[in-house]
């Protein structure tokens, strides 16, 4: 596999997938790649760590599709309270992650400024992956970090959200395992892209555009019960806007998100009944909201 990373195309002017920069361009991918292979091939449990928000919620249902493609032993978690910071939680790693047995973390747009609780985790035999894009305030010693806007990170483009960083990890991931349809996946990265409100510039713009084709002609369940449940016609970034409102996790009367582990499941489900099933509910839950407030 080695060989494999090394004989990968690293060049600036490399692009794939709709013109979109090659991930290997972004420090520390080879040996995220490296090190989500062997668990996969080792069989350990890999946790997908992410927020509540539509950004981390499609992000995390990327990965998962992704990850359950290729049979690897993956599950996620996404933290009930309502929180500023985008730190891994302590109380989340030794209360909940820690009897999900894993041996390898990964967080999806949020840990990079995590020093104790990668720490922590590896002192429970845990590894992780640190996928982020806000600004680190230092790197994180010995621990795998993938974000444009680390120091020394030369990736031409700064401005991917979660869902768009993720989906830089699973054309990683597609291009080892030779998967031949992981762009199918563009339609969740744009709706996480568009509902972060970013501008939509370079990779951004392409995420955008492809994204909302994509839309047309989707094969995910999730997305396809949200068109019919809203009754929605015409897909721009308009439409989309008010659909990940619709998908937006909201907080109950005791301060825990409610709805974000459902969302996850609208957007990887392979059942069409269950997945309209979902999006009423949603639809039901933002009304009552709505009327409460």
């Amino acid at each position: 596999m080695v060989d494999y990373l090394k004989n990968m195309p690293k060049s600036d002017n490399d692009f794939i997938d709709s013109n979109m920069y090659n991930p290997f361009l972004l420090k520390g991918m080879e040996d995220a790649l490296y090190r989500i292979v062997k668990a996969i091939n080792e069989r350990e449990k890999i946790v997908l760590y992410g927020f509540y928000d539509v950004d981390s919620i499609t992000a995390i249902s990327l990965l998962m599709l992704v990850l359950k493609f290729v049979n690897a032993d993956v599950e996620y978690f996404i933290p009930s309270e309502p929180s500023e910071s985008r730190d891994l939680n302590e109380k989340d790693i030794t209360s909940n992650i820690k009897y999900l047995g894993p041996g390898l973390i990964i967080t999806l747009g949020c840990g990079i400024n995590s020093f104790s609780e990668t720490e922590l985790c590896k002192t429970m035999g845990i590894d992780v992956i640190i996928t982020d894009f806000h600004e680190p305030i230092k790197c994180a010693p010995d621990t795998i970090v993938v974000n444009p806007n680390q120091k020394g990170c030369n990736y031409p483009f700064k401005g991917l959200c979660a869902s768009g960083m993720t989906f830089k990890l699973a054309q990683a991931i597609s291009s080892y395992y030779k998967m031949k349809s992981v762009s199918k996946y563009m339609d969740l990265v744009m709706i996480g892209t568009i509902s972060n409100k970013i501008k939509l510039e370079s990779e951004n713009k392409i995420i955008a555009e492809e994204g909302i084709k994509q839309v047309n002609c989707t094969n995910n369940y999730g997305i396809c019960a949200l068109l019919k449940t809203h009754n929605i016609k015409v897909v721009n970034e308009e439409t989309v806007s008010k659909l990940a409102l619709t998908v937006m996790p909201t907080i109950n009367p005791v301060g825990r998100m409610d709805n974000a582990k459902i969302v996850v499941e609208l957007f990887i489900t392979s059942d069409s009944s269950r997945a309209l099933q979902i999006s009423k509910y949603l639809d039901k839950e933002l009304k009552n909201s709505l009327i409460f407030q």
